[in-house]
């Protein structure tokens, strides 16, 4: 498949994914708009159905303010508030639209992977390791989530689709541990990646702090730039929730990017608008299925139009 094709592929099935949310959307848009004149009450309507759709306020007052300005008084087809709104959306986007790359005169990149139990957190390792396995880096493992023991075996099989290998403990063994001995793996094995798995129980937010801290610390006894990224998966069928989910860990740990997961199974996909303008935090990954070929690099233009129901 060529390049243009993949990215026709990817695009079809980001849009399919993303159908909750745009169906919820583009109906409200219909419903509105359908042989209407753009008044103060349909501009109102609309900023409703924007917020609902969990896009944000700030992104709601944009696009009803472009839209009093440009057709204010005129009839106004649910296409062209579409393709509008679009058009909105892709700079609120484009500051978060950062790739993720590694650095190859790191022999490991180190990354650890956090996020709230449920989150998809754990698929998400296998996903990312699969992805640049694909690429031909060599990838390690560790299954830092000592506390799940579903959470270990579920990496176990994850790793084996993807073809990487894993270092796991005992249930309930020191995460900190682990993640140095898989360190100490990694740089043995000159590999290029080291993904490390992390619990996510916040009910307790003191003792997950002083876990995901001890495990900082202990990295560092290898190499004192590690961890040298911080991911957070988020669920994006929570929905403004994970505005929450942010600000959590990033007062625990410090987060550099955020991967967005489950698309494909919530009507909020506009969250990520909403997340993108309170944070600014790097989204370099988002996930649309359950398939192992399901998590792919976040393009702000092509979620914008896949979000509003518009084809490519």
């Amino acid at each position: 498949m060529s390049e243009s094709e993949e990215k026709r592929s990817w695009f079809g099935r980001l849009k399919t994914g993303l159908s909750r949310s745009s169906g919820k959307i583009s109906d409200g848009i219909t419903g509105i708009f359908t042989k209407r004149r753009l008044d103060d009450e349909a501009l109102h309507e609309l900023e409703e159905v924007l917020i609902s759709a969990d896009l944000g306020w700030g992104l709601a007052q944009e696009a009803t303010k472009r839209l009093r300005y440009a057709k204010f008084n005129q009839e106004v087809s649910p296409e062209e508030v579409r393709q509008t709104l679009a058009q909105i959306i892709e700079p609120f986007l484009l500051p978060v639209e950062r790739p993720f790359v590694l650095d190859p005169a790191r022999k490991p990149n180190v990354v650890l992977v956090v996020g709230a139990n449920g989150s998809g957190k754990t698929t998400t390792i296998g996903k990312l390791a699969k992805l640049y396995r694909d690429e031909g880096k060599s990838v390690i493992l560790a299954a830092g989530d000592t506390f799940r023991a579903a959470a270990v075996e579920q990496l176990q099989i994850w790793s084996e689709r993807a073809g990487v290998p894993v270092l796991t403990a005992a249930p309930g063994a020191d995460p900190a541990g682990l993640a140095f001995e898989a360190l100490e793996k990694a740089q043995r094995d000159r590999a290029d990646l080291l993904l490390v798995d992390t619990a996510g129980r916040l009910h307790n937010k003191a003792d997950l702090m002083a876990e995901l801290q001890k495990i900082q610390r202990v990295l560092k006894k290898l190499d004192a730039t590690a961890p040298h990224a911080v991911l957070l998966v988020l669920d994006a069928t929570i929905g403004q929730t994970a505005l929450q989910h942010i600000q959590t860990f990033r007062d625990l740990i410090g987060i550099t990017g955020i991967v967005i997961t489950k698309l494909d199974g919530s009507a909020r996909g506009g969250v990520l608008v909403a997340l993108a303008e309170m944070y600014s935090i790097p989204v370099p990954f988002i996930g649309i299925g359950e398939g192992i070929d399901d998590l792919r690099p976040f393009e702000a233009a092509a979620f914008a139009r896949g979000l509003t129901g518009l084809d490519r």
